[in-house]
């Protein structure tokens, strides 16, 4: 089945929130990011199959993570597809539609991906779509963590990845 993107509507926050309870991810997350995605702080690109909301990204263009910000790179992040319609092309629509509206106005993107093994299908799509760790190592909040740190390893550790374009 294809999967369509388009720009998230107001009247999805009830959807995405419905179909992400479980993650879990409240529905005001969604409310905050339509509201930035009103004020063009934010992109957020929404999948669909047969009009069933089933995932979406988003694409920010001033990245939080200093140095993606410092180089101008904008970040893809909250890359979410429901676990029961992963591995049905859903996450490469998404991640095709996401790159092309970056490459409109950039000529590199990044992304963070999590740890440990639930970010497992993430961490091989990334690499088999280029994407390269930007070798600043395990990045927590932002900031590189430091050689001998102890940290916690759930949501927020990630490596952070970037890919050429064109």
């Amino acid at each position: 089945m294809q999967a369509d993107t388009r720009t998230v509507r107001a009247e999805d926050i009830d959807v995405l929130a419905t179909a992400f309870a479980s993650w879990p991810k409240p529905r005001v997350l969604f409310e905050n990011y339509f509201g930035r995605v009103s004020e063009g702080s934010l992109d957020m690109v929404v999948a669909s199959v047969e009009s069933e909301v089933t995932g979406y990204v988003l694409i920010k263009t001033r990245s939080n993570y200093l140095p993606f910000a410092a180089a101008g790179i904008p970040e893809i992040a909250d890359f979410s597809v429901l676990r029961n319609r992963q591995r049905a092309g859903i996450g490469t629509a998404l991640m095709d539609e996401a790159e092309r509206r970056v490459a409109r106005f950039s000529s590199v993107v990044g992304l963070g991906v999590g740890l440990f093994s639930d970010y497992g299908t993430a961490q091989r799509m990334y690499v088999k779509r280029g994407y390269v760790p930007d070798g600043a190592g395990v990045v927590l909040d932002g900031v590189p963590v430091q050689q001998g740190t102890s940290i916690i390893l759930n949501n927020d550790p990630e490596l952070m990845f970037t890919k050429r374009l064109h």
